[in-house]
């Protein structure tokens, strides 16, 4: 089979799985094996499928920046401190997900999906209304941004170990990567004003 003709069947499969996500709701799931062969569900039973397509996948980066102020403003969290972890965390990607298994938009591990009521980590909705509530959760527990930064990251535990922002190089640039990203915000939401 040649490559033309793998791209037309792939785009026909884009197409299917796009009209019954647009009808049938939900997220359909993908991996590529060894092969080259491509596996497609709705109910993942690995770490090998990424999102394909979902019902959140046409949405905007507007929509998800106006979602991210309206929660921000009704859980009184820094609006640009949220901004600079979604920049970091996913880049604004809906179907983003780390290699430890962090999902959506604030990369929420699943295990915490659970204890903040997300049930779908790919909607928006969910992801960010999560994410932001933890993140204040962080934020009153250290009453120290650097701190609540490095336990969205490390985990509470961690930070609690060693009283501080923990000695592990990811973690540290972290934090240094989203304080950057907070400031460009904030002096872009101050020249806004």
């Amino acid at each position: 089979m040649n490559v033309r003709n793998v791209v037309i069947i792939e785009c026909i499969v884009f197409l299917t799985f796009a009209l019954c996500v647009n009808v049938l709701g939900g997220t359909i799931y993908f991996y590529r094996d060894k092969a080259g062969g491509l596996h497609f569900t709705d109910l993942p039973d690995s770490r090998n499928y990424k999102p394909y397509i979902s019902e959140y996948s046409l949405i905007s980066k507007h929509k998800i920046v106006e979602l991210a102020k309206k929660y921000c403003r009704e859980l009184g969290v820094d609006y640009a401190l949220v901004l600079a972890l979604l920049k970091v965390e996913s880049n604004f990607k809906i179907h983003a997900v780390s290699r430890a298994g962090a999902q959506g938009l604030m990369q929420i591990m699943p295990m915490t999906q659970t204890d903040l009521k997300i049930y779908s980590p790919y909607d928006p909705d969910e992801n960010l209304r999560g994410g932001i509530e933890y993140l204040k959760k962080l934020l009153q527990k250290y009453k120290d941004k650097r701190l609540a930064i490095a336990a969205y990251n490390a985990g509470q535990g961690a930070v609690d170990k060693y009283g501080g922002i923990p000695p592990f190089k990811e973690t540290k640039r972290y934090v240094k990567k989203v304080l950057e990203e907070y400031h460009k915000f904030k002096a872009r939401l101050m020249g806004q004003k």
